[in-house]
């Protein structure tokens, strides 16, 4: 028997629900196939079939939650009735055919499973991967390691040419295990004790207690580490946006008969890649092995769901108009709403960009949303007073606030980005040079 296990379909998914099953006992499957379809912390997504048999148990039922990844799900049994089981107990006789190949010879039809089953002998063993050295593994091992929590550089490949591949993960002993990281480790500090209500003087039953969902710990986990890990500081500017409001106006005009309607975002998000691209040491990322400097300016834009927060892309967003951004936008939180989007669709990114102006929200600092090098803060646009030649006026400003990983983007970049933002949005037909 093969177990399916919970997929981690995210790197931040710890359990998830198990919201419907599209397969039942007695179904054959093969590789590919979607079987199930499983709720994270941040979208709902399609669970396809690593290896080809037929389902002989479901051993968690359609609409449980809080199933940990790893857990069993359902068992398989592969074509032809050999198990992973079996196959490892069955290498030490394939060793042994070797002396006597006449009393072992395996059936044709069984040859194509017997091979892979033979254990190589220990001289023939790869020895673990060095640090730093390329891992050779296969796909579907290194699947299995990364929902096993297995660190591939511990284990001995007995593939082709000292490949890893499935038996050996499985196999894998238990020192092969990678360590979790303390919370120490992984903070950069000494981790503290966290405190009960009642330790700091809220009595029990002076209020209601609303469990945790898989989101909400998610956005704590990262909230917490980008805070402890990243030195960051913020820059504040007020840019005009009279004219980009009469663009946009334009715009929409022209337009209204295709249905596209583009926001104030939408201006932020072009301008944005445009300045990154402008200024190219903004647009990038603090490795310990180095500063990524990106290519390309993927936007992340914070999108508020049920529950929490989910930043969906728009990728290559310098290379896109107004128009195209206002449509993938639109579709991106519509989808995000739905939990619908891919995990691709909302990991990653450059830059992010958060805007709280239709609540009223003046300014604000927004956290950064690692592995990136800054975000983008975006209040309301209101009539404030300013001087221009020595003149008192009104003109309807914003303040944008930058946040920045003084690791990657140090004031001066920050300073020299906010400058060439803030002419794209104040005269926005330069966008469309």
């Amino acid at each position: 028997m093969t177990d399916i296990l919970m997929p981690a379909l995210s790197p931040t998914m710890e359990e998830g629900v198990l919201a419907k099953w599209h397969v039942k006992v007695g179904d054959t499957v093969k590789a590919g196939d979607v079987i199930a379809e499983i709720e994270t912390d941040k979208a709902t997504m399609e669970v396809e079939a690593v290896d080809e048999g037929k389902i002989t148990d479901i051993l968690v039922a359609e609409g449980s939650e809080g199933v940990k990844v790893n857990t069993p799900i359902a068992r398989l049994t592969e074509e032809g009735g050999a198990s992973a089981p079996a196959a490892k107990a069955e290498a030490p006789k394939a060793e042994a055919s070797k002396a006597a190949p006449a009393a072992e010879t395996p059936k044709p039809a069984e040859a194509t499973k017997a091979a892979p089953a033979a254990a190589p002998t220990p001289a023939a063993a790869a020895a673990p991967a060095k640090s730093g050295e390329r891992i050779f593994a296969s796909p579907l091992a290194r699947r299995l390691a990364q929902q096993g929590g297995v660190d591939l550089s511990a284990i001995k490949g007995t593939g082709p040419h000292g490949r890893i591949v499935r038996r050996d993960v499985e196999g894998a002993p238990k020192g092969a295990a990678k360590p979790a990281a303390t919370t120490a480790q992984a903070g950069g500090i000494e981790a503290r004790k966290v405190q009960s209500l009642a330790d700091m003087g809220i009595p029990d039953g002076s209020y209601d207690l609303i469990p945790l969902d898989g989101m909400k710990k998610a956005i704590a986990r990262r909230m917490v580490g980008s805070i402890q890990n990243v030195p960051h500081f913020p820059l504040f500017i007020d840019v005009e946006i009279d004219a980009l409001l009469a663009a946009r106006a334009r715009i929409n005009a022209l337009l209204e008969k295709s249905g596209v309607k583009v926001s104030v975002n939408d201006f932020v998000i072009k301008a944005a890649a445009m300045a990154l691209k402008a200024v190219p040491e903004a647009n990038a990322s603090y490795s310990p092995e180095g500063i990524a400097m990106h290519h390309h300016a993927d936007v992340a834009m914070a999108v508020a769901i049920d529950g929490g927060l989910i930043t969906p892309i728009i990728f290559k967003a310098e290379t896109k108009t107004l128009s195209q951004i206002a449509v993938e936008s639109k579709d991106l939180a519509k989808r995000a709403r739905e939990k619908k989007l891919k995990p691709e669709e909302f990991q990653g990114g450059t830059f992010s960009v958060s805007n709280l102006g239709m609540f009223g929200i003046k300014s604000f600092s927004s956290i950064i949303n690692e592995p990136q090098g800054a975000i983008m803060s975006v209040g309301a646009g209101e009539q404030r007073p300013v001087v221009k030649n020595g003149v008192l006026a009104v003109a309807t400003v914003m303040t944008v606030t930058v946040t920045c990983d003084h690791r990657v983007v140090d004031g001066a970049t920050g300073a020299r980005f906010l400058q060439a933002f803030k002419p794209l949005i104040e005269d926005p037909v330069t966008m469309l040079a």
